[in-house]
C-alpha cells in the first residue's frame, strides 16, 4: 500500500498549509483524498513535487502489508 505521509511531513518542513497548497494551484478535493489515503495519478504526483520542489519519494511511499 501507498502511505502520502511524506508528503504532509514535506508540507510540514517546508510551512505549507492546504490552505496555500491550494493557492498554488491544488484542487483541495484531491487533497483531501490523498490525506484519506486514497490513490492518485502520476500527474497528480508530478504537480505535487512541481509545486513543492521536491521528489516523489518526499511525496509518498511504499508500505507493505502486515502478513497474514
Amino acid at each position: 500500500m501507498m502511505s502520502y505521509e511524506p508528503l504532509f511531513e514535506t508540507m510540514r518542513k517546508k510551512g505549507i498549509t492546504s490552505y496555500r497548497l491550494q493557492k498554488m494551484g491544488f484542487n483541495r478535493a484531491t487533497y483531501y483524498a490523498i490525506k484519506n489515503g486514497n490513490s492518485v495519478s502520476t500527474n497528480t504526483i508530478h504537480l505535487l513535487c512541481k509545486l513543492l520542489d521536491c521528489r516523489v519519494e518526499d511525496i509518498m511511499e511504499y508500505v507493505a502489508d502486515p502478513p497474514e
